[in-house]
C-alpha cells in the first residue's frame, strides 16, 4: 500500500500510544487511547461502527463491528495478541468488502516495535 497521508497520520498516532504504554495491555486500553490520540490530531474517528450482515437481500439481526473508521475512509482493526494470524487479516478483508472501503490497517499492539505488528491492506 502506498503511504498516503491518512495512513501515515494514523500510524504516527498508534506509535505514540505504543511508546507511552508499551506492549502487553488489553486491546480495549489501546482502543480508547488511540481514539484520544487521533482526536488530538484533528482526525474524525468513529468507534465500534456497526456493519450489518446482508443475506439473500435481507438485513439479518446480526452485525459486525469495526474497531475504528477514520475520516470515513480508513478501517482500523486493533489487536493485542501474541501473534497475528491469517484469521485476523481475513477479518479486516471482510470488513473492507462489506463496507466498500478500500484501505485498512490491522494493528497489533502486543509487539516490541509497533511497525512489526502492522498489516496494510488495499483493495
Amino acid at each position: 500500500m502506498e503511504r498516503d497521508s491518512l495512513s501515515h497520520e494514523v500510524l504516527g498516532a498508534a506509535i505514540a500510544v505504543h511508546r507511552a504504554l508499551g506492549p502487553g495491555l488489553l486491546e480495549s486500553v489501546y482502543h480508547v487511547c488511540l481514539v484520544h490520540e487521533l482526536g488530538t490530531r484533528g482526525l474524525e474517528v468513529q468507534r465500534d461502527v456497526r456493519v450489518p450482515i446482508l443475506y439473500s437481500g435481507i438485513e439479518l439481526d446480526a452485525h459486525f463491528r469495526l474497531d475504528l473508521l477514520v475520516a470515513g475512509a480508513l478501517v482500523i482493526e486493533l489487536k493485542s495478541v501474541e501473534k497475528l494470524l491469517p484469521v485476523h487479516t481475513a477479518q479486516l478483508l471482510t470488513y473492507l468488502k462489506l463496507t466498500s472501503h478500500r484501505k485498512g490497517l490491522l494493528i497489533n499492539f502486543n509487539v516490541q516495535r509497533l511497525m512489526d505488528g502492522v498489516t496494510r491492506i488495499v483493495l
